[in-house]
């Protein structure tokens, strides 16, 4: 257990502090990727993990109206305090770049919303279920160190959203046993932030160290 525990906080704690604040020009999606690897080599050497979990889609048209529901409340929510609190960013990013950010509506979703699922959810619920139990516990480890993780944007806004979108993702996680369904939802809030004016919050450049 104290290999397992070492091990938690040097991958969700101690390297997302060196990545945010040590000097270098490393993207954050390779990186997310570095930690896909090897979280995916420990998930699929594991006898004991259902592999199934990673992408099973039966379970969406029972959750789907909740998902569904609760999202068109949320983003219509979110859109009006952008429209009212910050009208230059409500829409920009569509109505300035519509080519890009038709890009990352499509891209965005492969390339890291599922592999933050993988690590945050499908491997951090299997590894540290020992540590933390299969109830709120390892709930709130797998908020806290998904949002955590976001430290990297360096602005409180992208902690407070990502914990409470932590909680949410890892709920649906641990309720339909789907990375797919958890994942979808993932993706829903994830492109409605870019698309109604917070996605600068969400935004990490390498350059600006």
């Amino acid at each position: 257990m104290a290999v397992l525990a070492i091990e938690f906080l040097l991958l969700f704690f101690a390297g997302p502090t060196l990545f945010a604040f040590t000097r270098h020009r490393i993207p954050a999606i390779p990186a997310l990727w570095a930690l896909l690897a090897y979280c995916l080599f420990i998930l699929l050497h594991d006898p004991r993990f259902d592999r199934q979990r990673l992408w099973d889609a039966r379970s969406l048209r029972q959750y789907a109206p909740q998902i569904l529901g609760l999202f068109a409340i949320v983003a219509l929510t979110g859109a009006i305090l952008v429209r009212r609190f910050a009208p230059a960013l409500f829409l920009n990013f569509p109505r300035s770049n519509p080519l890009l950010w038709g890009l990352v509506m499509v891209l965005y979703p492969l390339l890291s919303v599922y592999p933050q699922g993988i690590v945050y959810r499908a491997f951090l619920f299997h590894r540290y279920r020992g540590l933390f139990g299969s109830g709120w516990a390892i709930l709130l480890a797998s908020a806290i160190a998904f949002a955590y993780v976001h430290i990297v944007f360096r602005n409180p806004l992208a902690l407070g959203l990502a914990f409470l979108a932590g909680l949410l993702f890892a709920f649906r996680y641990l309720q339909t046993g789907s990375l797919f369904v958890s994942s979808l939802e993932h993706a829903l809030y994830g492109c409605a932030i870019f698309t109604i004016g917070l996605g600068r919050s969400f935004f990490y450049a390498a350059s600006r160290h």
